[in-house]
């Protein structure tokens, strides 16, 4: 049974790194739902490869209509976090213990949430002083995953590790 996903993004997001994933949890049989500011917005990756059409507006977004959250990297999950209805949408995940799949600057909107303290986890180079200072226990691999629900790599050449353990969390 196909799980339904909510994906925060917002314009300059890493194009392969919401694309592929995208791909390869729609290959499994898995719902991706797109979720920004307004309904109906394009969105545009950073390298202007991919342009992204906006499912839901956050304030008609319910977390608990979601099964799991991926967080595409780039520049898009620091404009999201500051906007406290993201950062309080991304919380919900963590605290209901729902998969949270996030790549590179993804795991900007869990430090933002207070929500990896104690958990280990990855991201891109420039963000992982952030991340231990938010408590992660940090370590430098392609993908980590803590306790079968925090899917986290840090570029754009860890999306098949990525993918193969979102997937498995997934399933």
């Amino acid at each position: 049974m196909g799980k339904k996903i909510a994906t925060v993004i917002t314009d300059m997001f890493e194009d392969v790194e919401y694309t592929d994933p995208a791909n390869a949890f729609k290959e499994a049989g898995h719902e991706i739902v797109t979720i920004e500011k307004e309904k109906g917005k394009e969105v545009t990756g950073k390298n202007k490869e991919e342009t992204v059409t906006i499912d839901q507006g956050i304030d008609d977004a319910d977390p608990s209509e979601f099964d799991a959250l991926f967080i595409p990297g780039g520049f898009s999950p620091d404009q999201l976090r500051a906007d406290e209805r993201f950062v309080k949408f991304a919380k919900h995940f963590m605290d209901e213990d729902k998969p949270v799949l996030a790549i590179c600057h993804g795991p900007q909107l869990l430090i933002t949430a207070k929500e990896l303290e104690g958990r280990k986890a990855t991201g891109f180079k420039s963000i992982q002083v952030d991340m231990e200072y938010a408590g992660a226990n940090l370590v430098d691999e392609e993908v980590a995953v803590c306790k079968d629900q925090l899917v986290t790599s840090r570029q754009p050449d860890d999306i098949p590790a990525f993918n193969r353990e979102s997937l498995k969390v997934l399933s």
